[in-house]
C-alpha cells in the first residue's frame, strides 16, 4: 500500500505544480513594472514543476502518464508563450 500512496503522492504534487505554473502564467502582466519579477517566479515555478512531473513518471501507472504528458504539453506552451515577449 505505501507503494499506492506514493504513487497518488507524486502525481497530486505534478497536478499541483502544473496547476500553479498555468494560474502564475494568467496572471502575469507584461505592462507591470515588477513583470522580471513576475517571469523569474513563473519560470522557478516551471523548473520546479518539471521536476515533480518527473518524479511522478518513475512511479506512475499508464494512465497517470498520459495525464503527465498532457502537463508537460501544456507547461511547455507557457514556455514558449513566454519566449515569444
Amino acid at each position: 500500500m505505501p507503494y499506492q500512496k506514493d504513487k497518488q503522492q507524486a502525481f497530486q504534487a505534478a497536478q499541483q505544480g502544473t496547476k500553479e505554473v498555468m494560474d502564475l502564467a494568467q496572471a502575469i502582466d507584461v505592462t507591470s513594472g515588477d513583470y522580471g519579477v513576475q517571469l523569474n517566479h513563473l519560470k522557478s515555478e516551471i523548473n520546479e514543476a518539471y521536476g515533480q512531473i518527473t518524479n511522478a513518471l518513475e512511479v506512475a501507472s499508464e494512465t497517470q502518464k498520459n495525464q503527465l504528458a498532457k502537463f508537460q504539453q501544456d507547461i511547455q506552451s507557457i514556455v514558449n508563450e513566454v519566449n515569444q515577449h
